[in-house]
């Protein structure tokens, strides 16, 4: 039997998440960091790819599954048979929120449209994430999360300018997508207070990439520029970069106002550059970002991270390593507000994750377990909420069905 949820600021909110990969999931791990009773539904021959992607380990087991299934029972169902279709629809009516991220069409498909489930509960909640939207000329194409970032904006101003579009380095789009579905999942719980209504939440990659993208669009209405790749610089903005330092390792800092710059000026020993009319104003300092770059960079490389970091500090300049997860798992910050946790595994034994984010005071989130074997939870959970008897179970699991 699985942990209660009940000290989570969503306990008592039931989830069905049917989505697979990491938007819809990531979107359910939030949900069920905080509290929520998520139920997940999955093939039960494959289950969710994710259990097997990433650096696979020799027990055969994806490093991604434990953080991504945190918090969730397994259901193995399958949605492809009309006796599945029948099992989630009465699972779905007894539910606060349903979670999936199919290409548009195949919930319709499967009988699982929302106003079908609606007639029974009509309080639900549907969050819905895609590629395109639920809408739109482009709305029945498949989208991962790279597509998502390059319609977004994200890609194109993302790298170096003489190289092609890089990537963050993480699935952000699908990230964004699942933080935008869970912010209008809980802005729908919000008005069903009132309504007593459930909705519908149409979430689209590319607009959840589109939303953070700050002034590009209105930049380039207004001005007629057109945002590039700049590297690790925001043109305009300095200095703020990665700067170097003895024995190859790097630094961040952040001096781009006028007072922090002026502090960072007495920290190098070079107070009379925050009145030279090269880089007195803001502007100034963003028109001759590359020389002042240099003018930092090779004060920085004369010294140890440990001592630039701390020559900053004194200065009260923003600066900060360029962490590594082994730089995270020692640092003494990091430790003292446990952001990364042990959490018990039945195979690999105490793995190492991060925790609940953002932190409440009163109701905090909680990684309750890791995530579950396929399967793990299909007959506590059909025998409770569908009324399935043991022998019903067989006959289904003989079948396929689940």
């Amino acid at each position: 039997m699985t942990e209660t949820a009940a000290a989570g600021p969503l306990s008592g909110l039931r989830v069905i998440e049917m989505g697979t990969l990491i938007a819809g999931p990531f979107c359910g791990q939030i949900l069920g960091d905080f509290g929520a009773d998520v139920i997940k539904i999955e093939d039960p021959r494959k289950g969710d790819p994710m259990r097997q992607w990433g650096r696979s380990l020799p027990q055969g087991l994806s490093p991604w599954w434990p953080v991504i299934g945190r918090n969730k029972k397994s259901v193995g169902l399958d949605l492809r048979q009309p006796e599945g279709q029948d099992i989630a629809r009465t699972l779905i009516a007894k539910a606060d929120v349903l979670i999936e991220n199919f290409r548009p069409g195949a919930m319709e498909k499967w009988g699982l449209g929302y106003e079908v489930l609606a007639a029974t509960n009509p309080g639900l909640v549907m969050a819905r994430i895609s590629g395109y939207g639920q809408t739109g000329p482009l709305s029945g194409r498949a989208g991962y999360g790279l597509i998502g970032e390059a319609m977004g904006g994200l890609r194109h101003i993302t790298g170096e300018p003489d190289r092609p579009p890089a990537r963050a380095g993480i699935s952000i789009g699908d990230s964004l997508a699942a933080m935008h579905a869970v912010m209008g999942i809980t802005m729908a719980l919000h008005a069903r207070h009132s309504t007593g209504k459930g909705q519908v939440i149409d979430a689209a990659l590319y607009e959840s990439v589109l939303g953070v993208m700050e002034n590009l669009v209105t930049e380039y209405d207004l001005t007629g520029y057109v945002r590039e790749r700049s590297g690790s610089i925001l043109p305009g903005i300095a200095p703020s970069n990665a700067y170097p330092c003895a024995g190859g390792d790097m630094a961040v800092i952040g001096g781009n106002g006028d007072t922090v710059f002026a502090r960072l000026c007495e920290a190098m020993g070079q107070p009379d550059l925050a009145t030279d009319p090269r880089f007195v104003t803001h502007a100034a300092r963003g028109q001759r970002q590359g020389e002042l770059d240099e003018i930092i960079g090779a004060w920085t490389s004369g010294l140890t991270l440990e001592d630039l970091l701390a020559q900053l500090e004194r200065h009260g300049v923003p600066a900060g390593r360029i962490y590594r997860a082994p730089d995270m798992l020692v640092d003494p910050h990091f430790i003292a507000r446990e952001a990364i946790i042990s959490v018990p595994h039945p195979v690999f034994g105490e793995i190492q994750m991060q925790n609940a984010f953002p932190k409440l005071s009163a109701t905090p989130g909680k990684v309750r377990w890791p995530g579950p074997e396929l399967g793990a939870h299909t007959d506590e959970v059909l025998q409770d909420l569908a009324g399935l008897s043991t022998n019903a179970l067989a006959e289904l699991r003989a079948r396929g069905v689940i």
